[in-house]
């Protein structure tokens, strides 16, 4: 038997905002104001409940009677919403309880401009007979919107109770969810309790909605949500708490389901403000600022036809590298770490210059030898300048196989540098200025004493010929 525990589920779907995303907000205008040239064109499908149980009471009438004098006046309000377009679907109305029609839903007024009137004399000839099958409903209703990008569709489902047939409301929203075609549900139960939102937890956010005055609110702020655009601005804030720092990637991600939602590049506009971004207000967000390293924010939440000023502490400044004189490497790099940590956050090469939050780094040249540096600070707004020394050349040629290896005198001990290939013939090594030990011996020989060793030095743009 179906539990009269009243429900109204809205789902909203998005199947394409990139349109959307891409239209650069006018740098004239202010941040706090949407660029007039933003209009999203929105489609709202309408699935309704009309299943036996909706004979039940609400208020001093019953649930079928209130629910369509909240959705005809909902639907009244858009007639002159050039941007938006609607549908009905209903469920439960044409098979009796008895049959128990798990397949009983049909979208009964397609998407079309100027349907209002054929939607609410639908509404009026509804008479509940049926079941409940919400999932079912919910896989079809998927289906029913043209295939079109740049436009929000939203599905808005109202029913006064759980699913009565084997489908399963939980597993569908999330699935519908991941494969992006359908955003987090709002869930709004009549009468509901803590228990009963726990145990709609999964399929999505839940409001209560007691009587037609609270349904007819809540339908209110959902068409809000669909039809009012939304924006933002992120501020990456200096050390000074401006939000000065810009020319950086982000991305913001569904926190429900970890799917990207938008790319964009930080601006600031002419004004010297943040640029204002449209974000869609059905998703709650992560944003992950790609600094070096990367910064995150989680849960980020926007109020539709509101906006809302994101910020993140992102003070930054620049690491330059370079190398003294005519340099002979080919592309010598340095692995960047935060302070104290293994993890790389950046690989960068010399004579470039890389921006990086402010902070204390270590660094690892990789020359030959290593060349380690500790406790690097980048400061706001400056450019730390890494100098290293032109390097030389170490050419060694040998007649025969050997083993061997070069070692580089650090204060008087021996640094390995790198080992010699078996089979050398003739070798060009571009080593940092200094001291060297290069130590072999010959492969044929079974002795180590038969080992030889022979110091020599290396200074900037000179060369040194070793024969072993």
């Amino acid at each position: 038997m179906k539990k009269l525990l009243p429900l109204l589920f809205i789902f909203l779907a998005a199947t394409s905002i990139a349109q959307v995303k891409r239209i650069p907000p006018d740098p004239n205008k202010s941040v706090n104001t949407l660029p007039e040239d933003i209009k999203v064109r929105t489609r709202i499908l309408f699935l309704f409940d009309a299943s036996n149980s909706m004979y039940a009471k609400l208020d001093n009438d019953n649930r079928i009677n209130s629910a369509k004098k909240v959705l005809t006046r909902i639907i009244d309000s858009l007639r002159y919403q050039q941007s938006v377009e609607l549908a009905l679907r209903v469920f439960g109305h044409r098979s009796p309880t008895s049959m128990r029609d798990c397949k009983d839903t049909k979208l009964e007024v397609p998407f079309e401009k100027g349907n209002h009137t054929k939607i609410t004399d639908f509404i009026k000839s509804i008479r509940p007979k049926g079941t409940t099958p919400i999932a079912y409903s919910l896989q079809q209703s998927a289906e029913d919107f043209p295939i079109e990008a740049g436009v929000r569709n939203i599905i808005v489902l109202i029913t006064d109770g759980l699913e009565e047939c084997d489908g399963d409301p939980c597993t569908v929203s999330e699935a519908l969810q991941r494969k992006g075609i359908i955003l987090k549900p709002f869930i709004i139960g009549i009468g509901g309790n803590d228990l009963f939102k726990k145990a709609f937890d999964c399929v999505g956010r839940y409001y209560d909605a007691n009587t037609e005055e609270s349904l007819q609110n809540v339908l209110n702020v959902v068409v809000s949500q669909a039809i009012n655009a939304t924006t933002a601005q992120v501020n990456l804030l200096d050390i000074f708490g401006k939000p000065t720092e810009t020319n950086v990637g982000m991305t913001f991600y569904d926190s429900y389901t970890g799917r990207v939602l938008y790319n964009y590049e930080h601006t600031i506009n002419e004004r010297g403000n943040p640029d204002t971004l449209v974000l869609d207000p059905a998703y709650h967000y992560n944003l992950v600022v790609h600094t070096v390293p990367e910064l995150t924010k989680n849960n980020i939440e926007v109020t539709a036809g509101k906006h809302t000023n994101i910020g993140l502490d992102a003070p930054q400044g620049d690491l330059l590298l370079r190398i003294d004189g005519v340099t002979s490497y080919a592309n010598l790099q340095v692995i960047v770490r935060q302070l104290g940590q293994m993890k790389t956050v950046n690989i960068q090469s010399f004579n470039t210059s890389k921006k990086y939050l402010v902070g204390k780094y270590d660094l690892e040249i990789l020359s030959y030898p290593r060349i380690y540096m500790r406790e690097v600070s980048i400061d706001q707004s400056a450019t730390t300048t890494i100098n290293i020394p032109q390097p030389g050349k170490l050419s060694i040629q040998s007649d025969k196989d050997v083993y061997g290896d070069i070692y580089y005198w650090n204060n008087n001990k021996l640094d390995w540098v790198i080992g010699l290939p078996l089979g050398i013939r003739r070798e060009v090594y571009t080593l940092q200025p200094g001291t060297y030990k290069v130590v072999y011996r010959s492969k044929i020989s079974t002795k180590a004493v038969y080992t030889f060793e022979r110091d020599f030095t290396i200074t900037s743009g000179g060369g040194t010929n070793i024969g072993l």
